[in-house]
């Protein structure tokens, strides 16, 4: 069996999802897109000038992973240049921050990406164990983006 795909931690969401060539009269361009990780790995790279071992720090990755997400996000921004295709930036596999969590009925712990952990505020997620919805941050908590803020309690002063 596969391993499964590890998150990558981005700290920037686009407020635009779309780059179309203006030139272009054609009905239906062709797109590629453009993964979230992808695009972090081009401005972390490429706009702030980080080493590829820092950036790796930063995404929570590997080196070779690093090196991997930035060549695909490279080729398909050339693509897209040279061939005047639409640029769609959307999906992947990341998360804005990941959360040490400790179900309070079972005793379970885990890691969760953030945005899944948002979901127990419309009641949707729970315990992958035994199903409770009473789940609390660890004492290690850092919160989103690693700031303090704790996506339950707010400040996590645990």
């Amino acid at each position: 069996m596969a391993r499964p795909t590890k998150w990558r931690k981005i700290e920037n969401v686009p407020a635009i999802a779309y780059f179309v060539p203006s030139e272009k009269e054609i009905a239906e361009i062709p797109e590629n897109i453009l993964k979230l990780e992808e695009l972090e790995a081009i401005r972390l790279k490429d706009l702030e000038g980080l080493e590829q071992s820092e950036c790796a720090d930063k995404m929570e990755v590997s080196r070779p992973t690093f090196q991997r997400i930035l060549l695909s996000a490279r080729e398909k921004i050339a693509d897209s240049l040279i061939s005047g295709k639409t640029i769609h930036i959307e999906g992947g596999n990341f998360t804005q921050n990941i959360c040490p969590v400790r179900c309070l009925e079972c005793g379970k712990e885990w890691m969760e990406s953030f945005e899944k952990l948002n979901a127990i505020k419309d009641g949707s997620y729970g315990c992958p164990d035994c199903g409770s919805k009473n789940i609390a941050c660890n004492h290690s908590c850092r919160g989103k983006l690693g700031r303090g803020n704790c996506w339950r309690h707010g400040k996590c002063n645990q």
